[in-house]
């Protein structure tokens, strides 16, 4: 017995901003290409992160992007992935929010998925 199904495809996001593409020197967001390690919501283009090594992020680092109040925060930590150091993992767990660290790619992709069911996601990309 065969099921029929009835699908429809669309290419309207609900994300205001994109990730296109991640390479070594830049990540594409919509049509600008950034050759810095960035911040943003799916509404927001937060701007550059500072230079800050990956393995000295402390909680203070994240202050003004906790403000928009997200409930998932994605580190992708450049073209491999580099673990943080463990007290800002449990600084995001006291405050209920998820913190997921992955390579940029990785990260990008989750972003736009999670971004495109509109979730409130942020995401701090190194290059």
């Amino acid at each position: 017995m065969l099921r029929e199904a009835l699908l429809k495809f669309t290419r309207e996001l609900a994300a205001k901003f994109v990730i296109r593409r991640v390479t070594t020197n830049s990540i594409l967001v919509n049509n600008e290409e950034y050759a810095s390690s960035i911040v943003l919501t799916p509404d927001e283009f937060i701007g550059e992160w500072p230079s800050a090594p990956v393995a000295e992020l402390d909680a203070g680092h994240f202050d003004a992007l906790l403000e928009g109040k997200p409930e998932i925060v994605l580190l992708g930590t450049g073209p491999t992935n580099i673990f943080p150091p463990r007290e800002l993992t449990f600084a995001f767990a006291r405050k209920g929010i998820g913190f997921e660290v992955m390579d940029t790619a990785a990260a990008a992709r989750t972003f736009n998925v999670l971004a495109n069911e509109g979730r409130r996601v942020a995401a701090v990309l190194y290059l």
